[in-house]
């Protein structure tokens, strides 16, 4: 089993930043390949911001490219989400996503934590 926890959310003004981090552990931690943050807004469904595989390849959704940078720290156990130039639009609950093979398995989540961006 993996648990994910995720830190670092808040309320934050337009054109702000904010950096989210996410500590793995658990007996499987070391079977996980790719890891991502999936975001969900009040009424939307729950949508892939961005994913980072073993090899630290990494690929956004459209809506943050040139704003969000995923990154991790292998040694750690640790994903970050370093989130700039944050729009009233980015506001929603950010989940930490983990997966034996790629996002588009995910094997395990973290419990989430709101991002709040006032305009």
């Amino acid at each position: 089993q993996v648990q994910l926890v995720e830190s670092g959310g808040g309320l934050v003004q337009a054109g702000g930043s904010l950096r989210l981090s996410c500590a793995a552990s658990g007996a499987a931690v070391f079977s996980i390949k790719a890891m991502g943050w999936f975001r969900q807004a009040p009424g939307k469904q729950r949508e892939l911001v961005a994913s980072i595989t073993g090899i630290s390849y990494a690929s956004y959704g459209d809506s943050v490219k040139g704003r969000f940078t995923i990154s991790r720290d292998n040694p750690s156990n640790t994903l970050y989400l370093q989130m700039n130039s944050l729009k009233p639009e980015d506001t929603a609950v950010y989940y930490c996503a983990a997966s034996d093979f790629d996002m588009n398995f995910v094997n395990y989540w973290g419990q989430g934590t709101q991002v709040t961006v006032s305009s």
